[in-house]
């Protein structure tokens, strides 16, 4: 009965929501680079290994900085039942609902923006370091901007009785089935109004929210509740997830959605970028001198990682 009674102590249910899972992120913000133009494509390939690997540094943020969370959601039913009330503009939000609900039921409409007129700045000045920085966190922002749960209350299904679908939609369907999914999604186009577009997309992302709770719930009661979920053992911990069965089942049932919101966000990067770029002036990539870090940003890294290594997460899940 002890030794039951440790092992089921030892039983981790990876169910944590890490925001398209680092998986995912990274393998956006990689395929984003091959949407490129010409001008543009030998600098992003070049850099192609930090693009890829700092796809993930806004989630790493998440452990060392409180204000980081809300700019990787959009909680749509605590501000307003139909997501066209929503002000798309920061001062109107602002004015309407104050500065401490922005900070709590999400920004990532605005931070995109942010983070977009960033990287334009970036591309003015010719700094490679910043460039790099602003695409990758751009990339990550917007991938977030594509995940249903990422736009509602009810984002990691807590109030329906569905917890832990969070990070089974967005990181364990695409770490299970993405060498499925076609990845070829044709070239980056320029973008009038960024604002305006990743309004565009959070409000088609919102309207999946119905179908992603749904479709699981539904399939969950129809399901053998022995084969829903498997353990695996890694570093002398089992851990819990959903089935491979279970997931497959999932994930024909939502017709391939998240491969279309894959492929939605790796288009939506590369159009970013090569907006930001033409809105910068469309300057010459090709003998971009690269930029040295500050020590203090170099300082700021190794901080950053140190609390992300330990683990005490700065505000909610996702």
């Amino acid at each position: 009965m002890k030794r039951l009674t440790i092992l089921a102590a030892l039983i981790i249910p990876i169910f944590l929501c890490t925001s398209w899972g680092f998986f995912a992120h990274q393998r956006i913000n990689n395929l984003a680079v091959f949407t490129l133009p010409a001008d543009m494509i030998g600098f992003y390939k070049r850099n192609i290994k930090y693009i890829t690997e700092h796809a993930v540094d806004a989630d790493k943020r998440r452990y060392a900085d409180t204000l980081e969370a809300p700019r990787h959601y959009l909680d749509v039913e605590n501000y307003e039942q139909n997501i066209d009330s929503i002000p798309e503009k920061w001062d109107d939000a602002l004015a309407k609902y104050g500065l401490k609900k922005l900070n709590t039921d999400g920004i990532i409409p605005w931070q995109i923006q942010r983070s977009y007129y960033g990287l334009v700045k970036a591309f003015k000045m010719r700094d490679s370091v910043k460039i790099l920085k602003y695409s990758a966190d751009l990339g990550h922002y917007i991938g977030d901007a594509h995940v249903p749960l990422h736009t509602t209350a009810n984002h990691n299904g807590q109030l329906t009785n569905q917890v832990g679908i969070h990070a089974f939609w967005e990181s364990r369907l695409p770490e299970l089935f993405s060498t499925q999914y076609n990845f070829v999604v044709g070239q980056a186009h320029y973008i009038e109004n960024p604002l305006q577009e990743i309004w565009k997309v959070l409000k088609h992302t919102h309207s999946l929210v119905d179908t992603v709770l749904n479709f699981e719930a539904e399939l969950n009661a129809s399901f053998p509740s022995r084969e829903k979920y498997s353990f695996s053992e890694r570093n002398n911990t089992v851990l819990k997830q959903y089935s491979r069965e279970y997931a497959k089942a999932y994930h024909n049932k939502m017709n391939n959605m998240v491969e279309k919101q894959m492929r939605a966000a790796i288009l939506t990067t590369g159009s970013f970028w090569y907006s930001a770029w033409v809105d910068a002036g469309q300057p010459v990539l090709k003998n971009l001198v690269k930029t040295e870090i500050l020590p203090e940003e170099q300082k700021e890294e190794k901080e950053i990682e140190k609390k992300y290594q330990k683990g005490i997460l700065l505000g909610r899940e996702l």
